[in-house]
């Protein structure tokens, strides 16, 4: 079977996305002490106050939802459920050709940082999240990983791809 350029460009960002998170992830889990409940961790400062790192090993989802769901609950919502909506999307942007470049990429790096946050899941029952950012209160985040970047940078390029889609169209 052989696969084309833009098979590639897909299977290349998801692999990526998910190489670039898992790397990042292991690096923290060695070097960074893991904050606790008792124990506060270390707070790395890239950028003074604006730009910290931290270990912080998440159960739930996203900013810590459905941490404190029932087990099975939580292995369908945080690993079944996402998988199955994954397979989907990733079908989806195989057989869809008219996808442009950007949607192509958006849609690899939702796919790519799912499944590595996926795997976390599976392999260690909860995920590395390690980057906070706070702009003065004005703008903070929770902590997130780059998965979680990966997914939002998709969205986000996703969300502009269809206002510019919607221009065209009137």
């Amino acid at each position: 079977m052989k696969l084309s350029k833009r098979s590639i460009y897909i299977l290349l960002v998801i692999i990526l996305t998910i190489a670039v998170d898992q790397i990042s992830k292991v690096l923290v889990r060695a070097n960074i002490d893991l904050r606790t409940d008792i124990h506060p961790g270390e707070r790395i400062s890239l950028i003074g106050d604006t730009f910290i790192m931290m270990n912080v090993e998440n159960t739930g989802a996203f900013l810590g939802m459905g941490s404190d769901l029932n087990p099975t609950l939580r292995i369908i919502l945080l690993l079944i459920l996402p998988i199955v909506v994954l397979g989907f999307v990733l079908r989806h942007i195989f057989k869809d050709k008219s996808l442009d470049t950007f949607s192509l990429f958006a849609f690899a790096s939702i796919i790519g940082g799912g499944l590595a946050n996926v795997y976390d899941r599976i392999v260690y029952g909860k995920v590395t999240d390690f980057l906070f950012i706070d702009l003065g209160g004005v703008f903070k985040t929770g902590i997130f990983n780059m998965a979680d970047l990966s997914v939002t940078t998709g969205m986000i390029i996703l969300v502009i791809a269809s206002f510019k889609k919607k221009k065209i169209v009137e």
